[in-house]
């Protein structure tokens, strides 16, 4: 089994979610949509994504639990772009405004988003 460092694994989750992504949605969407990584959007219930993206809900208090998801992820996009980062989790990494990003994962979840976007087994030290 290759080891890595946390850097390292990073680097290379960033590149699988790029290649992903394609500049379409963020990694938010991504991992809502195919139930891998940290599960974006649908790790939170309804009531915590509200919350999460109050502003939004806010303008707009009658949206569907999809309709949220969409502004969220063109939110998600737009702070990207601003920022000039490659994913979403480097932009919540600077802000933690939604999550924490990469902050919000231990080596062993590194580990596992390795093996689920690459197919190999890696041991983040």
């Amino acid at each position: 089994m290759q080891s890595m460092t946390r850097a390292e694994a990073i680097e290379g989750l960033r590149k699988e979610l790029v290649k992903l992504t394609d500049g379409d949605m963020s990694a938010c969407k991504l991992a809502a949509d195919r139930g891998i990584f940290c599960h974006g959007f649908a790790r939170y219930n309804d009531d915590e994504l509200k919350k999460l993206y109050s502003w939004i809900v806010r303008r707009r208090p009658k949206m569907t639990r999809a309709e949220l998801e969409s502004v969220a992820d063109r939110w998600q996009m737009a702070r990207q772009e601003v920022d000039e980062l490659p994913v979403a989790c480097d932009v919540q990494s600077k802000v933690h405004d939604t999550c924490r990003g990469w902050d919000d994962f231990s080596n062993a979840d590194l580990s596992r988003f390795y093996r689920e976007l690459t197919g190999k087994e890696i041991a983040v030290a």
